[in-house]
């Protein structure tokens, strides 16, 4: 029988957490494990180029450029800054009701950088929307946790 290690208790704090939290597995598409949690804009810098990661927040912008051949770029912002997300034609056709009408969303992709600009390139887009109505319930108490600490 395979020995299963407890895990480390983790920080409330998303800047102080092992990078190792949020980097994603490489494995089969479509397969478990999913992102345990969203890397938080302020921490982009430190997974190498090419990282499997995952980030969300709050949709600021959405741009298609006419000379972009069908790539929509997307800012999102969460609690530490903001993060570019690159979408290209085919994820945007998997996921389009997620890009047009997603408030919030959580983006999996490739983490590029190129001129000193960090960009996730998306492979998969989940609209958290509904996250943010809970925000309007009348019963709805802050428990202290922040957005990079989310599963």
């Amino acid at each position: 029988m395979p020995s299963q290690s407890l895990p480390l208790p983790r920080s409330a704090d998303p800047t102080q957490r092992p990078l190792s939290d949020w980097l994603v597995p490489t494995t089969r598409p479509g397969t478990w494990p999913r992102p345990p949690a969203a890397l938080v804009a302020a921490r982009l810098d430190e997974p190498p180029a090419g990282a499997r990661v995952c980030v969300a927040g709050l949709v600021l912008v959405r741009q298609r450029p006419g000379t972009a051949k069908g790539v929509i770029f997307v800012t999102l912002e969460d609690e530490t800054g903001t993060c570019n997300v690159v979408v290209w034609a085919k994820v945007y056709e998997r996921f389009r009701r997620a890009v047009i009408a997603g408030r919030m969303l959580r983006v999996t992709g490739r983490l590029q950088r190129e001129a000193g600009v960090v960009h996730v390139v998306a492979e998969v887009i989940e609209d958290l929307s509904a996250m943010l109505d809970q925000l309007l319930r009348p019963d709805f108490r802050h428990d202290g946790v922040r957005a990079g600490d989310q599963p």
